[in-house]
C-alpha cells in the first residue's frame, strides 16, 4: 500500500516540492496560446498515455488501432481548445484525461475514422511494445475501461516516483544501495535481507535499516511529487494520494 502522509525528508524546504508544475501552468494559461502551457500539456500526455491505451485495448480494439486511436485522440487534445471548460476548482489532470477521452470516443462514428485521424501523423512517441506487454499483464477482461484506466494511472505514478528516485540515487553515488533496498518500494519482489545487504555493500546491519526507512520515506516524497504535477493546487495533493492509495491496493493485492 502506498503511504499517504510523509515527513518531508532533510534538506528540502517545506515548499521545494510546490513549485509551479505541469497541470497548474496549463490551467493557468487554459485559454490562451501559452507555449509553456503547450509544453506542460504535452509533456503530461507523453508520460500518462499508457491508461489511455490500456483503456482502447479493454473497449475491444486491437494493438495497431489502439495505437492509433491513442495517437487520434492526443491530436486533437493538444491541436483543439479542449480546456476552456476545465473546472479548476476540479482541475485534477486524472480525471480531465478520461472525460477528454469519453468525448473523443463519442465523436467517432467508427474505428476505421478515428484510426485514420491518428494514424497519419506522430503526435507523441508511444512504446507500443512496452505498451502491450504491460497490457498482457492485466487482469481478465471482466475489469471495466474506467477501473483498467485507474490501475494503468496508479502504475504510471509509481513507475515515474521510482525512476526520479533512481536517478537521485545515481546522482550521489548510491545507485547499488538503491537496487539494492528497492524490495523495499510497492511493486517489488522480495530481496536480501538487511544482513546480507551490509555484508555485500560493506557497512552495519543498522546502517541498512536505516538507509531502507530513508528510501520509503523518499519515495513517499517522490509519489507526492509525481501527483503534485497532475493536480490544480496543493490542497488537492493529500485527495489524490488518497485515491492512488486505494486504487494501489487493487493493483498490487495489497
Amino acid at each position: 500500500m502506498i503511504p499517504t502522509t510523509h515527513t518531508p525528508p532533510s534538506g528540502l524546504g517545506q515548499n521545494a516540492q510546490f513549485t509551479t508544475t505541469h497541470w497548474s501552468v496549463v490551467l493557468t494559461a487554459r485559454q490562451t496560446d501559452s507555449p509553456a502551457a503547450s509544453a506542460a500539456l504535452e509533456q503530461l500526455c507523453q508520460t500518462y498515455w499508457y491508461p489511455i491505451y490500456a483503456f482502447m485495448r479493454r473497449q475491444g480494439h486491437p494493438p495497431h488501432d489502439a495505437e492509433d486511436l491513442t495517437q487520434g485522440f492526443f491530436e486533437r487534445l493538444l491541436e483543439r481548445q479542449y480546456l476552456a471548460d476545465v473546472d479548476r476548482s476540479k482541475g485534477r489532470f486524472r480525471a480531465f484525461l478520461i472525460a477528454a477521452l469519453k468525448h473523443f470516443l463519442s465523436d467517432c462514428r467508427d474505428r476505421e475514422r478515428a484510426a485514420r485521424r491518428g494514424g497519419g501523423k506522430t503526435i507523441l512517441h508511444l512504446d507500443a511494445l512496452t505498451a502491450e506487454e504491460r497490457y498482457r499483464l492485466e487482469p481478465s477482461n471482466v475489469t471495466p475501461p474506467d477501473r483498467l484506466f485507474d490501475r494503468g494511472w496508479a502504475l504510471t505514478v509509481v513507475e515515474n516516483a521510482v525512476a526520479r528516485l533512481r536517478q537521485e540515487y545515481a546522482a550521489s553515488g548510491k545507485g547499488d544501495l538503491f537496487e539494492s533496498l528497492r524490495f523495499q518500494l510497492p511493486g517489488s519482489a522480495r530481496g536480501d535481507s538487511y544482513a546480507a545487504i551490509a555484508s555485500r555493500l560493506g557497512t552495519s546491519e543498522s546502517a541498512i535499516k536505516s538507509a531502507a526507512s530513508r528510501l520509503r520515506d523518499r519515495f513517499v516524497h517522490s509519489v507526492r511529487a509525481e501527483v503534485r504535477q497532475t493536480v490544480a493546487s496543493v490542497s488537492d495533493i493529500d485527495e489524490e494520494m488518497h485515491y492512488l492509495s486505494e486504487v494501489w491496493s487493487t493493483v498490487s493485492g495489497e
